[in-house]
């Protein structure tokens, strides 16, 4: 088998058995088709250490960051894993390579304040209420936006102040929301949602104006308005919502197992993250607090 068809075969296996979002599928899609650049269609009994070291350091001199080279190494890995199971390849040549270290970029987080003056920018409009309970939602429960878009009225439990989510890799879990959360989202379900919608089988929960189901795009515009407005951060996302939450759960005395359940992470290591962040600030804190925490002078 050549490279082009065992990659349009796992990306069907992802699709298919795995149950990828279609923007993940797209990201290993990219990952792999730039391998297939490097080498070319060549057989798969052609990948060995040397071919990979080539593609990883043709990516390098394109420039691309290490984090996006990672993500390269990643796809690669689990493209030669899967056909490893499925006998199409002997051996690991990627393992000859050693795994390089990622440093991991510690997220940037909103205080509190900063939050609370995001969440309150949105006035009382039809598009306001909207808006106001998204954004309730991001940072109440921690959502990926993805995971906000998807949401359907089915997955909805306001009399226990909960929502089913279906994160990465299809896992479901149950969010909790705060009052505030329940009384915008009971709002914009009650004054807004019945004006927008123009089909009864839609049952995305958030709509546009026009009735169709909230895209992401959409929300990463209407925050970034609202941060401009607030003057709150040069560069947001909606994932700084979500950042900001579990930072500071943990800065509250949350347990560790607690957030990585509510983010829905498969790898504790990944909620562990936040942890150098909170310990961040409490440097900071000391720095600018403490007589004895500054700098030598």
């Amino acid at each position: 088998m050549n490279l082009h068809s065992a990659i349009d075969v796992f990306l069907t296996h992802l699709a298919v058995e795995r149950g990828l979002a279609p923007a993940t599928l797209e990201a290993y899609g990219r990952d792999l088709a730039l391998l297939v650049q490097s080498l070319g269609d060549i057989s798969m009994t052609a990948i060995d250490a040397h071919a990979l070291r080539r593609h990883f350091e043709h990516l390098e001199a394109r420039g691309q960051a290490s984090s996006t080279r990672a993500r390269a190494r990643s796809a690669v890995s689990r493209l030669l894993a899967f056909l490893r199971g499925e006998g199409l390849l002997a051996g690991d040549p990627l393992a000859e390579l050693g795994r390089p270290r990622r440093r991991r970029r510690v997220p940037r987080v909103l205080s509190p304040r900063e939050v609370a003056a995001l969440i309150e920018a949105p006035g009382e409009s039809p598009l306001g209420v909207r808006d106001r309970a998204v954004l309730e939602i991001l940072y109440a429960a921690g959502l990926r936006v993805s995971e906000l878009v998807s949401l359907k009225l089915s997955d909805l439990h306001l009399e226990s102040r909960a929502c089913r989510v279906l994160g990465k890799g299809r896992r479901e879990r149950l969010a909790l929301l705060g009052e505030p959360a329940v009384h915008w989202l009971s709002r914009y379900l009650e004054e807004v949602r019945p004006r927008w919608v123009k089909a009864r089988a839609n049952d995305h929960v958030f709509l546009s104006r026009r009735g169709g189901a909230l895209t992401r795009q959409a929300i990463w515009y209407r925050i970034r308005h609202y941060a401009q407005l607030e003057g709150v951060a040069e560069k947001i996302s909606p994932h700084m919502l979500r950042h900001s939450f579990a930072t500071h759960l943990l800065e509250g005395g949350a347990d560790l197992r607690a957030v990585q359940e509510m983010l829905g992470h498969a790898d504790i290591g990944t909620t562990e993250i936040y942890t150098h962040v909170s310990r961040k600030r409490l440097h900071d804190l000391v720095e600018r607090r403490h007589p004895r925490g500054g700098q030598p002078r």
